[in-house]
């Protein structure tokens, strides 16, 4: 993830994530591609043994609290298999604006492939107290809902809030409370 200001000290520690899609192309706009994250997401768990403890995804970016045994090495296993999966979805399904804008706006260092799905690195905040935990949390839930897509957080398909309001969530989620 080469180019990144921001530094993992505490690897193994939960960290507020933010990824987004390269100029915040709206790419999560079928249920296929957010399909393409909740299943890396779900192998990741099983294999980096990642924990997840909040998310949302929107139609450019998505927000995590995560931890594993190695965040950097999860991250990068992550947007590298999820770029892969998606630029295969958006050829398939021919959806060639979005792949000529993900040609267009790659950085020009990237001389090795065509297209550049995911914003350069991903921001990782250490979660250093129960208080700036609970106010990621929030932060992560309430996005759906300050972009007025929903008027209640667990209304929103593509979000953690769900399991932290006593529903069923699509992906299993390691709780705080």
């Amino acid at each position: 993830m080469g180019r990144s200001r921001y530094k993992i000290y505490e690897p193994t520690h939960p960290h507020f994530v933010t990824c987004t899609i390269l100029h915040w192309l709206p790419i999560f706009t079928r249920k296929e591609s957010v399909e393409i994250v909740l299943n890396c997401l779900k192998f990741l768990q099983k294999q980096d043994a990642l924990k997840l403890h909040a998310y949302v995804i929107l139609e450019n970016h998505l927000h995590m609290v995560v931890q594993s045994n190695d965040l950097k090495k999860s991250m990068a296993s992550f947007k590298k298999f999820t770029a892969v999966e998606l630029l295969k979805l958006l050829h398939k399904e021919n959806v060639t604006t979005l792949l000529d804008q993900l040609a267009f706006y790659k950085k020009a260092h990237r001389k090795e492939k065509t297209y550049q799905v995911w914003e350069e690195g991903y921001q990782p905040k250490l979660i250093q107290n129960d208080l700036m935990l609970k106010s990621k949390i929030e932060y992560i839930h309430q996005n759906p809902v300050k972009r007025g897509y929903v008027d209640k957080p667990e209304h929103w398909r593509y979000s953690s809030a769900r399991d932290y309001n006593g529903m069923s969530g699509l992906i299993e989620v390691d709780r705080f409370w």
